[in-house]
């Protein structure tokens, strides 16, 4: 009788998320045995996860009993951390008692936490700050870790502060026209957390950061030209209005400006062809830029 092959148990946070979703759709469409963490496992994510084959668990990162149950049994994590549900403190206690966790656990060979790009180089920028603390944490923990990074999402630019613009046919950001920055859409950014927690042994103790493009605003325009079928142009807002809304997003944007951000794409392409690393012409092409709709979404 042929012993059938052990198949590793990933614990996926911020499943029913953009990142985590991702990474829990990569993981199930190799095959691998998925367990997505959530606050709601009665949500519709949830159950679309549950349907392509996910096993749903209750977590809560300010509730560790809960988080030692989720964890029981797992063999790898992909953990993630965000300030915007609360703030950067909160993001710091609920990623450290995620890794405390995780520690703790008897099963969880190998971690996986995504961070931003850039972030280990004294940035500034709160929200990176605060996930290069973690990452510190996390090398502490002595469990094999493996950090991605990812640069600027793709995926930001779907929502009504993009879609409005793009109506009054404007593609407006606070940075230069002609400054190049790292982009990648969340898409990617699973599929290359899925191939690392698949092959822990390649990838354990490195910092990877990670992008599949790297283009100016002034050639986002371009795209969204071609994509809503009408003339874009990109526009220059000032700092003072976005630290009207947020100085944290403000920092991070005056950092772009004068340091840039650097990730190496064609790196990325060469030594991981596996990965379907999209443009932003092809993530941009694949959607419906329905100008009239709420926010954009994926052709089907």
């Amino acid at each position: 009788m042929t012993q059938a092959i052990y198949q590793p148990v990933v614990a996926v946070t911020g499943a029913t998320g953009v990142q985590g979703g991702a990474t829990a759709r990569a993981l199930l469409s190799h095959g691998s045995r998925v367990r997505a963490l959530t606050r709601n496992p009665s949500s519709a994510a949830a159950e679309e996860l549950r349907r392509l084959g996910a096993e749903v668990a209750y977590a809560d990162f300010d509730d560790r009993a809960g988080l030692d149950a989720a964890l029981d049994g797992a063999d790898a994590l992909f953990a993630m951390s965000t300030p915007y549900v609360v703030d950067v403190d909160a993001e710091l206690r609920q990623a450290f008692a995620l890794l405390d966790a995780a520690a703790a656990s008897d099963a969880v060979r190998h971690i996986v936490f995504t961070s931003a790009a850039n972030a280990d180089r004294g940035t500034g920028i709160p929200h990176f700050d605060s996930k290069y603390r973690v990452e510190l944490r996390l090398r502490d923990l002595g469990i094999p870790w493996t950090v991605i990074a990812p640069g600027n999402f793709m995926d930001n630019y779907t929502g009504e502060s993009t879609m409005s613009g793009l109506r009054e046919g404007r593609f407006a950001l606070p940075l230069p026209a002609d400054m190049p920055l790292p982009f990648i859409p969340a898409a990617d950014i699973g599929a290359f957390a899925a191939l690392v927690l698949r092959h822990p042994e390649e990838f354990a103790g490195r910092r990877i950061d990670l992008a599949s493009d790297r283009l100016t605003c002034a050639e986002i325009a371009e795209i969204f030209s071609g994509v809503c079928g009408r003339p874009i142009e990109f526009a220059t807002v000032p700092f003072d209005q976005v630290d009207a809304h947020s100085s944290d997003l403000a920092a991070m944007f005056r950092y772009l400006t004068v340091k840039g951000m650097d990730v190496d794409v064609e790196g990325l392409r060469s030594d991981h062809p596996e990965v379907a690393w999209q443009t932003f012409a092809d993530w941009a092409a694949a959607r419906d830029w329905n100008l009239a709709s709420p926010e954009a979404r994926p052709r089907t």
